[in-house]
């Protein structure tokens, strides 16, 4: 095997060491180059060992403007395995007089047989740095002799789901742009069409874009909507930066609305991220307080209407694993099966179809939202008063190698740095009702903090005081974090 062609296009700069994190790689644009290239090399690779369709997304989600950032998609639209993980940070940290050993090293140890074809899609959000970076990847690509299907401009979730769509042939649905707009607006507009008198006030959703690709993927679904669902975009990348004052991960940190949405009092919004993998809503009161309907209110929204459609179709205790699928098509054309039941299976039908079940979909994840909504004639307070949050905070704290915070039990004990928990433990008993969690970025050097209490006030001393031991066992860099009072 000899060098791969068009490598020395894209050199590595000398002493530059990246990791492959949970969201991929991600930094500054203009150190991105070689590891683009690199990375369209390993996904060829990864295609010809699974032989199925690999995914490579240009994308930096919610980071600014000027970063961007790399993640590969397995073969049913999951993110990549963790050995594989080790070999994209091995072959992006590798000097340039050593890049052939290491790809020899990894064809050697996964018994890769390079006569396999290999094939790769490649999509890019809206930065500007992604037409160059997305052609490094393709590069890469052709140096192995692997073909690309390069898809411009898209969200993650929708890369995901056609790479998904290529390796069942279809039966998930059409590997297209279009074909995932069609599949996923039939799915909605069967949930509503027993929710037809809905007013206009009913209907109306103010969207924050985030100024990135959501916006615009947006903009091309509302005709497949047919007018069931109006949507009021803001924030859609027609003049300010992205993720700049916007986007989900701004509004769940500041818990305030975007800078460019004008929002009235009661109205339901909602903000993607940069790559609309991820969504929030909310919305503010006759008082002028701001409330956020996250993950937690999301999840419990879905899964109480979900219940109920089990429960009906007399399914309680499954989950939509692929028995559970095949049951409820099977139950959908049994002709014993009654009014009742029948109508809740096809709601459970429509709602799977709905569900991009390879990764998280802002836009999907709101139509989910908006037809439950519907169905069950709830406004966003009813939604909200579901169950009452505890008042809450959650800040960042930037330190010079996030690696140094571990977690177990679901993120919520930090086991190193040694004595961070115990600190941590030792903060919360101070406060009634209490509670507090850090978990490193999978992004970039800062680590999250989230504090809740009985009180605002309580809630936000307890994320100050648990950002300091942070700052201080962890390796804190610049000023150590000020009070938020």
């Amino acid at each position: 095997m000899d060098s791969p062609k068009n490598s020395k296009l894209h050199p590595k700069p000398e002493g530059l060491a990246l990791q492959y994190g949970t969201a991929g790689f991600r930094t500054h644009a203009k150190h991105l180059d070689h590891i683009m290239f690199r990375m369209g090399l390993l996904a060829t690779l990864r295609s010809k060992k699974t032989k199925s369709t690999i995914g490579v997304m240009v994308t930096a989600s919610h980071n600014p403007e000027e970063d961007n950032g790399v993640k590969l998609t397995d073969p049913m639209g999951e993110m990549v395995t963790a050995v594989w993980e080790g070999y994209a940070t091995q072959l992006a940290n590798a000097e340039q007089d050593s890049l052939l050993k290491e790809l020899k090293d990894i064809i050697e140890k996964e018994d890769i047989d390079m006569s396999e074809p290999a094939s790769i899609y490649v999509g890019k959000d809206t930065r500007p740095s992604g037409a160059s970076l997305s052609r490094a990847v393709l590069d890469g690509v052709s140096s192995l002799g692997g073909k690309t299907h390069d898809y411009g401009l898209v969200t993650t979730p929708q890369l995901h789901y056609m790479v998904c769509c290529c390796n069942t042939h279809g039966c998930y649905g059409s590997p297209t742009v279009e074909g995932y707009y069609q599949k996923l607006s039939q799915a909605f507009l069967q949930l509503t069409q027993n929710a037809s008198n809905r007013t206009d006030d009913q209907k109306r959703l103010l969207v924050d874009g985030a100024n990135g690709i959501g916006a615009l993927k947006m903009r091309e679904m509302e005709p497949f909507l047919r007018s069931k669902l109006q949507v009021v975009l803001s924030n859609d990348s027609s003049s300010g930066k992205l993720n700049h004052m916007c986007g989900a991960d701004y509004v769940k940190v500041q818990q305030k609305a975007p800078q460019g949405m004008n929002m009235g009092v009661g109205e339901r919004c909602c903000s993607f991220d940069g790559d609309a993998d991820r969504i929030v809503y909310y919305y503010t009161d006759s008082k002028g307080c701001f409330h956020l309907l996250d993950g937690d209110k999301i999840a419990t929204l879905i899964s109480s209407d979900m219940m109920s459609c089990l429960f009906f179709a007399g399914m309680l205790q499954v989950l939509f694993s692929k028995a559970a699928q095949k049951q409820i098509q099977e139950l959908v054309k049994d002709p014993n099966t009654n009014d009742e039941r029948k109508r809740a299976v096809k709601l459970l039908e429509s709602t799977i179809n709905l569900i991009n079940q390879t990764v998280g979909d802002a836009i999907l994840d709101m139509l989910v939202i908006e037809a439950v909504l519907a169905i069950r004639g709830m406004s966003v307070q009813d939604w909200h008063a579901i169950y009452t949050d505890l008042p809450n905070r959650q800040l960042k704290v930037t330190v010079s190698d996030r690696r140094v915070i571990d977690t177990t039990d679901a993120e919520r004990r930090a086991v190193t740095p040694e004595g961070l928990q115990d600190a941590i433990d030792s903060l919360v008993k101070k406060y009634k009702t209490a509670r507090s969690f850090v978990r490193p970025s999978g992004t970039e050097d800062v680590v999250r903090v989230y504090a809740e209490a009985d009180t605002q006030e309580n809630a936000d001393r307890l994320a100050h005081e648990v950002s300091l031991a942070v700052y201080r066992l962890a390796g804190g860099v610049g000023d150590e974090p000020k009070p938020l009072h």
